[in-house]
């Protein structure tokens, strides 16, 4: 069923994993759409919100694969939204952490076209949590930085050796492939070798897997646990708060998800 209102694109964030982590809100948005387009990480689950009758285009974005163009999604979304279809372009986490969501915003606005942003929740916060695991806690850091360890376009990256001195929480997303340059960085930077790590894998969804180490070890922990993407490294002293059972060593069993 198409509108006659003016031409609109909903972004949402259809968080980590988990289809019971959405908001109430972005349910509501995806019980209205007519067309859908759906990024890879996005869980299945999610599309059950949808209209039967729903068009759903899946438009895939994984960190190191082979992806949709960014500019193909935003003439898609122009082109479905001035169809008079109520458009959902549904991303993975949150649309505007990492999800470059504020690249489809400018070109839907330049097409003048009206955005909605959904929030959800991103994976930098709900996998750390998942294992118990705060990221700013009094006791130990005075805040948490979230950014990414993959190399943008122009080959630049984070000055990991301002990180390294920042005192923070550090939440690094798409750190995988790059996590022995990552680690070599922050410590020639100065962050202690033994300074506690986590890696979660596949947060909240029933794959799910996590470590705990220390900075030193993140690659070879992560080589020896075939610990892959879409992962979230966490470094800092807020690790140390993970319950017992996950610090003497390796959690290979998903987290208690209620998925089965």
């Amino acid at each position: 069923m198409k509108t006659n209102t003016l031409p609109k694109v909903i972004l949402v964030g259809a968080g980590p994993g988990d289809p019971e982590l959405l908001t109430l809100k972005a349910v509501k948005a995806l019980r209205q759409a007519t067309v859908a387009l759906v990024d890879d990480l996005v869980h299945p689950g999610v599309l059950k919100y949808l209209k039967r009758s729903a068009r759903v285009v899946h438009v895939g974005k994984r960190g190191g694969c082979v992806s949709t163009p960014q500019a193909f999604i935003h003439k898609l979304m122009v082109a479905e939204a001035r169809r008079g279809e109520r458009v959902v372009r549904i991303k993975g986490g949150d649309p505007f952490v990492f999800g470059r969501g504020g690249e489809e915003c400018d070109a839907l606005r330049e097409a003048g076209i009206v955005v909605e942003v959904i929030s959800g929740l991103t994976a930098g916060l709900a996998g750390p949590s998942s294992i118990g695991v705060p990221v700013t806690d009094r006791r130990h850091t005075r805040g948490v930085v979230l950014v990414t360890g993959h190399s943008g376009e122009d080959g630049g990256e984070p000055d990991w050796a301002a990180l390294a001195r920042c005192g923070l929480t550090l939440v690094i997303y798409m750190g995988v492939t790059r996590v022995r340059a990552i680690a070599d960085a922050l410590m020639a930077g100065g962050l202690q070798g033994d300074t506690p790590a986590a890696v979660i894998a596949a947060a909240h969804t029933p794959e799910q897997r996590q470590t705990v180490c220390d900075l030193r070890s993140l690659e070879a922990t992560l080589r020896r646990e075939g610990l892959a993407s879409p992962a979230i490294l966490v470094i800092g002293d807020v690790v140390r708060v993970a319950p017992m059972w996950l610090t003497d060593g390796v959690d290979t069993q998903p987290a208690a998800l209620g998925l089965g």
